[in-house]
C-alpha cells in the first residue's frame, strides 16, 4: 500500500498505516468495556472516512491533527495521530507549521499544547523540524 492511498483496504489495514501502535494503546484498553464503540471506531473512521478519494492519508492525517489541536482535550488522540502523520509522509516541519496556522485561527494555548505533544513524538521518532 502507498502510503498516500488508502482506497478498497480493510479498516484494519487502514489502522495500522496510520496509526498503528499508537492508536492501538487508545482503543484496545476500551475493548473490555465498550467493544461496540471500538467497532464502530473502526468500521466508521477507518473504514468509511478515510478509505474516501479524495485526499491522500496524508492530507488526512494533516486535517485530523489540526483539528485535534483547534479542539483542544484530545491529547491521547492528538499523539495517535502525530504518529500517524509521521508514519504516512508528514515531516516534523509541515508538522510544526500547522499548528502556526492553527494558532491564528484556535489561539496560541491550544497551539502550545499541540507543540508540547509534537515535540515528545519528534524526540520518540528521532526527528525534527529544524533539520
Amino acid at each position: 500500500m502507498s502510503k498516500n492511498q488508502a482506497s478498497n483496504l480493510s479498516a484494519e489495514e487502514v489502522f495500522a498505516a496510520v496509526v498503528g501502535e499508537a492508536g492501538t494503546r487508545d482503543l484496545s484498553p476500551l475493548a473490555d468495556i465498550a467493544p461496540d464503540f471500538v467497532q464502530l471506531t473502526m468500521e466508521h473512521g477507518y473504514g468509511r472516512i478515510y478509505n474516501r478519494e479524495g485526499l491522500s492519508l496524508r492530507d488526512r492525517e494533516l486535517a485530523t491533527i489540526s483539528a485535534l489541536a483547534a479542539i483542544g482535550g484530545c491529547e491521547g488522540q492528538l499523539r495517535a495521530h502525530l504518529h500517524g502523520a509521521l508514519n504516512v509522509g508528514l515531516n516534523a516541519k509541515e508538522i510544526v507549521e500547522a499548528f502556526i496556522q492553527v494558532s491564528s485561527f484556535a489561539g496560541f494555548p491550544r497551539a502550545i499544547n499541540a507543540l508540547v505533544i509534537a515535540k515528545t513524538v519528534f524526540q520518540e521518532h528521532g526527528v525534527s523540524p529544524l533539520d
